[in-house]
């Protein structure tokens, strides 16, 4: 009998098709209502953290340096009170197989999928993820797809973009390339149930589970090296999974009291699934157009129910404009020595003012880094812009229009972060938890789970379902 495979048969069969491709029940997980086992799905890995180190060590991940940015730190105390100005570090994922941190979500799902019998792998990505999934199903002996949304409808394509499909393919994957729109989905899913392959995903357990070595290795390392804990650890934000698995390797290694801090690119009033829009940004990743609606709802993922649960951990929340983050991305490499791509000087910007708030005893670190190249370098993603009728030029940040301008700030003075409303995020997660559920009335487990996946508190959960109407 053949299947029906329209858009709308397609996805009625999405539980279906990601039951047998990721291997998880999700429905096990699930309470009826609002709540679900968070935890629970998190111990689903079948690995421990000490495991997953050991995985990941036979391909050549992790254990990466950490550099002390010295020249960078002594910059921002030049614009820092007296006293203030934390000890700037970095952790450089760079070193990495496939040159992200990514590699370490690879390295688990590849792995597993291998045990578990899947002939090949597939994942839905147009950043460093692809090339991640590519390498380790190389390292692995599995077959490997990754499907990008790569083009406009002109057919025309972000130059980091193509440079990461090249990187995949020349891994030996194949690259199905899409414009951008909700094909990518769709495909995905068509691909899925055609090859019976594993579904790589970045939200699954075994990606947040990878990236929980980043966390503790980092945690160790700081223990020892410096006899305490980071202060504050600064980390790009996108889909949620790198701040969720950093976290929680942090807590599992016992740094509780380390504040966790998500620095994201504002791409304020650019839509990312919109066509004429998608060649207006300079930024794959890393940028407001991923980091917020993936914070207010994270199951809008390619699994079930998303592993990435940014909320739970996250303290505080910053933005900055494009121009800064070009602009930090030279200091790294002029006065460090250190040329890597945007996506880790997202955080290493904010890192940079944030450091000038604290005292000149205290550690501040940027999680990663990630390698650039061709494509990934500011110089080809500045004359895409201006390509693209993006007007690029030096002056005050704050004056920023995304896609209108670049604006580089004129020194660092100028370096400026958006705070952003983390209650407001709150508010918006559970107001979008409840009408998952079409929830009328809220239970004691309901609220315990909002609380934890928002780190509040049971008065402001309350005060919010009593915004909606719903009953407890």
């Amino acid at each position: 009998m053949t299947r029906d495979m329209s858009y709308d048969a397609v996805m009625a069969r999405r539980p279906e098709i990601m039951k047998k491709a990721v291997g998880i029940d999700y429905e096990i997980f699930e309470s009826g209502s609002i709540a679900f086992d968070y935890e629970k799905m998190m111990r689903e890995t079948g690995y421990s953290l000490q495991e997953i180190e050991e995985i990941q060590g036979r391909t050549g991940v992790g254990n990466t340096p950490v550099f002390e940015l010295r020249n960078l730190t002594e910059l921002a105390r030049k614009f820092a009170p007296k006293g203030k100005g934390a000890r700037i570090f970095v952790k450089d994922e760079a070193g990495n197989p496939s040159g992200s941190f990514k590699a370490r979500r690879a390295a688990t799902a590849c792995y597993h999928a291998k045990k578990l019998g899947y002939k090949g792998v597939i994942a839905a990505t147009s950043g460093n993820y692809g090339a991640a999934v590519a390498s380790q199903a190389a390292m692995q002996g599995l077959k490997c797809i990754i499907v990008q949304e790569c083009y406009d409808s002109r057919g025309v394509g972000q130059p980091e973009i193509i440079e990461k499909a090249r990187a995949c393919e020349a891994y030996g994957a194949e690259v199905v390339q899409l414009t951008v729109g909700p094909e990518l989905f769709y495909t995905f899913l068509v691909l899925l149930e055609e090859t019976g392959y594993f579904n790589a995903s970045l939200y699954s357990p075994f990606g947040i589970a990878g990236v929980e070595t980043l966390g503790y290795e980092l945690s160790m390392e700081f223990r020892e090296r410096e006899g305490k804990y980071p202060d504050v650890v600064v980390i790009t934000n996108a889909g949620g999974g790198n701040l969720t698995g950093t976290a929680r390797g942090l807590i599992k290694a016992g740094a509780t009291n380390t504040q966790i801090v998500g620095a994201s690119v504002s791409l304020q009033g650019l839509h990312m699934a919109s066509d004429t829009q998608f060649n207006k940004k300079s930024f794959t990743t890393g940028h407001t157009g991923f980091g917020i609606p993936f914070a207010t709802w994270p199951d809008r993922s390619d699994v079930p129910r998303s592993a990435a649960r940014p909320l739970r951990y996250i303290d505080r929340y910053v933005t900055m404009n494009q121009g800064t983050v070009f602009y930090m991305t030279e200091l790294l490499a002029q006065l460090e020595g250190l040329e890597r791509g945007p996506a880790g000087n997202t955080a290493l910007s904010a890192a940079f003012k944030l450091a000038q708030e604290m005292d000149e005893d205290q550690i501040i670190v940027v999680q990663e880094t990630e390698y650039t190249g061709a494509g990934k370098h500011i110089n080809p993603q500045l004359t895409f812009a201006k390509e693209n009728g993006i007007e690029v030029i030096i002056g005050d940040p704050a004056d920023e229009i995304p896609g209108k301008n670049i604006i580089l700030p004129k020194d660092p003075s100028y370096i400026k972060l958006q705070e952003l409303d983390l209650n407001k995020t709150r508010r918006s997660y559970i107001r979008n938890a409840a009408d998952h559920v079409k929830a009328t009335k809220a239970t004691k487990e309901d609220i315990d789970f909002l609380v934890e996946d928002t780190k509040s508190n049971a008065e402001f959960v309350k005060s919010v379902l009593d915004e909606l109407g719903i009953s407890y």
